[in-house]
């Protein structure tokens, strides 16, 4: 185990936390532990990277820790109407069907290692900007209505576009192309 798996474990760790926090009505609690989270993200990462201490275990926990927040969090912010149901579904739904997809490749005997496409790192930042906003505004009370509306569109339409792009490279890794 290296250091930045231990930083990732405590992520997983924190997730209940910021879960309760949030529907407990401590906002701002809810707030820092995400702030939290995002900064031991980007600290795991960072030794990692500086003092080699990558590893394979910690190339599966980090995805699935940052997931785990994510999804946990829409899915609250969706019970606690902060977001629409309706996009609460199409992240969730993204990440069922990317999972499904690895799941029966394997199965099929086409294992397809999993590389996050660019769409979906501009997907993933949006979807943390929306939090981030929704958070900081239910704290503080900033009236960011319109920029919410905003966020939520684009997370939609990016999460779209982030399926149809995983849709498109599982198809042709399964058909037997190369991922281009």
């Amino acid at each position: 185990m290296t250091i930045p798996n231990y930083i990732t474990i405590f992520r997983f760790i924190l997730v209940p936390f910021i879960v309760m926090a949030l529907l407990s009505g401590y906002v701002g609690a809810a707030l820092i532990g995400f702030i939290v989270a995002g900064v031991s993200d980007g600290v795991d990462g960072f030794i990692a990277r500086r003092y080699d201490q990558k590893s394979e275990l910690g190339a599966y926990l980090d995805p699935i820790a940052d997931k785990l927040l994510l999804v946990s969090l829409f899915v609250v912010l969706g019970v606690l109407k902060e977001v629409p149901v309706w996009l609460v579904i199409v992240v969730v739904s993204r990440d069922i069907f990317i999972v499904g997809a690895v799941i029966l490749g394997a199965v099929m005997g086409k294992p397809m290692e999993m590389r996050p496409l660019g769409v979906s790192k501009v997907n993933t930042a949006f979807q943390i900007t929306l939090v981030a906003i929704i958070l900081a505004d239910s704290t503080f009370d900033f009236s960011l209505t319109g920029i919410r509306t905003i966020l939520v569109w684009t997370v939609a339409l990016l999460t779209a576009a982030s399926a149809t792009a995983y849709l498109v490279a599982w198809t042709k890794h399964m058909a037997g192309y190369e991922r281009e």
